[in-house]
C-alpha cells in the first residue's frame, strides 16, 4: 500500500540556521526512544520558470519513525510522510536519498547531522509548524505519568485555502469511556468528544473545527510503549500540500 500524507503549515521562507534550530528542538520533543535524525540537504537553485519553494539553499530537517514509517519535519513547511509505502522502513532508513528527492526534485547531496538528543526547555515555544510532533510529545507525556491512553491516533484534516490544501494534526485517544482530543492549537485543554459522534473522523473534525473540511485521515499511532496498531482505519492517499 502506498503512503503519502502531508501535515504541515503555510510555507515560510526560513533561514537555514533557523531550520537547524527547529529540527533540533523537534528532536528533543520526541525524546531519546524514538528513532530520529537531523539531516542536512543541499537544495539546488531553481531554473527558468520553475516554481519557487519554501526551502532555502541549505535545508535542515528531522527524519523520524512513527507507526512503522518515516516522517520528514522541516520548520519551513511542517511535517509530511517520507516513506512512500508500508513495509520499507529498513530500506528507507538505509537510503533515504530517493525519498528526499520525491519531496523536491531540487534536493541533492545530503548527510546526517548527528548529535545526542538534548533536553527540551519546557518554557520554550514549540518549533513552527510542528503540530504532528506536538501530538507525539503530548502522548509520550501522558504515557510517562501512567495515564490510560487507549487506541491513540492522529486525526489529520485538510482545508482548502487560497494557498492550496493545507492540513493540521490532532491527537485523538480513548479515555474514561469516551474519546478525547488534544489540539496543539488549543494548548492545555483536553477536548471531550461527544459520544454521539462515535469514531467518525469527519464528524469529529467538524466538531473541533466548526467549519468545512476538504479531507480527513485517521492514522493509528505506534511508538514507545505502544503495540503495533491494527490495520489502518482509512486508506491513505495524497491529501494536499503541507499545512499545520
Amino acid at each position: 500500500m502506498f503512503l503519502l500524507i502531508f501535515i504541515a503549515a503555510a510555507p515560510l521562507f526560513a533561514r537555514a540556521q533557523d531550520e537547524l534550530t527547529d529540527a533540533q528542538a523537534a528532536r528533543a520533543m520526541l525524546g531519546p526512544d524514538i528513532w530520529a535524525r537531523v539531516v542536512r540537504i543541499d537544495n539546488r537553485p531553481a531554473r527558468g520558470l520553475e516554481v519557487r519553494t519554501a526551502y532555502p539553499s541549505t535545508v535542515y530537517a528531522l527524519v523520524f519513525e512513527v507507526s512503522g514509517v518515516l516522517w520528514f519535519y522541516c520548520g519551513a513547511d511542517g511535517t509530511q510522510s517520507l516513506s512512500l509505502r508500508y513495509g520499507s522502513l529498513d530500506s528507507d532508513k538505509a537510503d533515504p536519498g530517493p525519498l528526499f528527492r520525491a519531496i523536491s526534485g531540487r534536493f541533492g547531496r545530503w548527510d546526517w547531522v548527528d548529535e545526542a538528543p538534548g533536553l527540551r526547555d519546557p518554557g520554550r515555544a514549540p518549533p513552527p509548524n510542528s503540530c504532528l510532533i506536538q501530538c507525539i510529545a503530548a502522548l509520550r507525556a501522558r504515557i510517562a505519568v501512567g495515564e490510560v491512553v487507549g487506541d491513540p491516533q492522529f486525526l489529520l484534516f485538510y482545508v482548502d485555502t487560497p494557498n492550496g490544501r493545507l492540513g493540521h494534526a490532532v491527537l485523538l485517544f480513548a479515555s474514561g469511556g469516551g474519546l478525547t482530543a488534544v489540539d496543539p492549537d488549543r494548548p492545555g485543554a483536553d477536548i471531550s468528544i461527544p459520544a454521539r459522534l462515535g469514531a467518525d473522523g469527519r464528524a469529529i473534525t467538524r466538531y473541533l473545527r466548526r467549519g468545512r473540511v476538504a479531507a480527513v485521515r485517521l492514522f493509528p499511532i505506534e511508538g514507545p510503549a505502544r503495540p503495533r496498531p491494527a490495520p489502518l482505519w482509512a486508506t491513505l492517499a495524497p491529501a494536499g500540500k503541507p499545512a499545520g
